[in-house]
């Protein structure tokens, strides 16, 4: 090895970039393509960035049009014989961790209950095959948008299934879903909504973690399912800047066009999130926002079930006169020295006659006759309440054990 070397001393050990010197190990030529090649996809992101930006309307436009498309219809899941809503938290806890087990990308789990959801809305799913149709969506959501090294193979959901499942029936129900689908997998997900609300804001990874943790909550509740996902998307990027303080966005925006009712309707089922989703959420790669929505709802419960002390009748109360400071009492009429102190209670009003009759004692001039008081009614009246309430019970129903439901989770 020669003493001589081409490279000048560095102060530090990590070095980026080599500037105008040729990387170690590579010839001249090579280093030109490489250089090259960078330029090449520079150039390429900023003029996409620019077609983006021209674009972008018809682009959101198709998106509406493809998400109003391919919602399921949730009645029709209603009508289901054997699967019920009580079952859905379970298969969903089961994907959520396949889902985090693999690696996919977000898009991928939202499109697999996209799958999942929509196949239940056309064919009738025995209870046995529930958690076969979720493999399915979930091997057939990772093909079409995840990378090819992370889709999961046969023998590996075979694996967390517990072997409950051959082989075949795994690519039999795959086939039966996409013909069922007419292969139309290209659903806009949640996320997809998400990235173009905030395409013109700075980047809060918070804010976007956390309306992520809320549109997956949604995924657990009925009420959610036959949403529009834009709407959900909006509703859930609103409800996280306003957990975490941030500023809304201007009325002009896409992202401040969102559905309050969807918002209160999200805002209504935080309390009581799956645990599965909570533990994901809770990681420091999602910058803990599952535990930071818990601490905002401690501190509303706190506000809310707070009471103030009441006054009874042997507290002192101390009255100080107002002395013209705004803010500090109400402030007080001023009585005039020469002006007639009034009656008590409001005069009665004769029957059949003017208040400015001349022969009514009580309005000639220069006269203070007192009136009468108001009258009073009788003490032998009384007034009963005859309604009482009394507030419904509500019996839970007995959570059934996933193994009661064909369900089997193993690794």
């Amino acid at each position: 090895m020669s003493s001589r070397s081409n490279f000048q001393p560095c102060d530090t050990f990590f070095v980026e970039s080599y500037g105008c010197f040729p990387a170690p190990g590579l010839d001249p030529k090579q280093h030109a393509k490489l250089i090259a090649r960078e330029r090449q996809y520079a150039i390429a992101d900023e003029l996409s960035k620019i077609a983006s930006d021209e674009l972008r309307d018809d682009i959101l436009d198709h998106l509406l049009e493809m998400d109003t498309a391919t919602l399921p219809d949730v009645e029709s899941i209603d009508i289901q014989t054997e699967i019920q809503w009580f079952m859905r938290p379970y298969l969903l806890d089961f994907l959520i961790e396949a889902h985090s087990a693999f690696q996919l990308l977000p898009s991928t789990l939202f499109l697999t209950i996209n799958i999942l959801d929509r196949y239940c809305s056309r064919r009738v799913v025995y209870k046995r095959h529930y958690q076969l149709v979720g493999c399915a969506a979930l091997l057939i959501a990772s093909k079409y948008g995840d990378k090819k090294d992370r889709v999961p193979t046969v023998r590996e959901l075979k694996s967390m299934c517990c072997s409950l499942y051959d082989d075949d029936m795994f690519t039999q129900m795959e086939w039966h879903v996409l013909q069922t689908l007419n292969w139309s997998m290209g659903h806009p997900t949640m996320d997809s909504f998400l990235q173009i609300a905030v395409l013109d804001c700075p980047y809060d990874p918070e804010v976007e973690y956390l309306a992520l943790y809320i549109m997956e909550i949604s995924l657990f509740h009925r009420e959610f399912i036959s949403k529009p996902s834009s709407d959900l998307a909006r509703a859930a990027l609103a409800l996280s800047r306003c957990v975490l303080n941030r500023p809304q966005p201007r009325h002009t925006d896409w992202a401040s066009q969102y559905d309050s009712m969807t918002l209160v309707g999200l805002s209504q089922q935080l309390h009581q999130p799956s645990q599965v989703l909570f533990r994901k959420y809770s990681s420091v790669h999602f910058s803990r926002v599952s535990k930071i929505l818990e601490q905002f709802l401690a501190r509303q419960a706190a506000i809310a079930t707070y009471t103030p002390p009441m006054l009874t009748s042997d507290t002192p109360v101390e009255s100080k006169p107002y002395n013209g400071e705004i803010g500090l009492a109400t402030p007080q009429k001023t009585h005039l020295s020469g002006a007639p102190k009034g009656y008590v209670t409001p005069p009665i009003t004769p029957e059949n006659a003017d208040f400015t009759n001349v022969n009514n004692p009580a309005f000639v001039k220069g006269v203070t006759a007192t009136c009468p008081p108001s009258p009073t009614p009788p003490h032998s009246l009384q007034y009963v309440s005859t309604h009482s309430y009394s507030d419904p019970m509500y019996v839970d129903q007995d959570q059934l054990h996933p193994s009661q439901m064909g369900f089997q989770v193993g690794y």
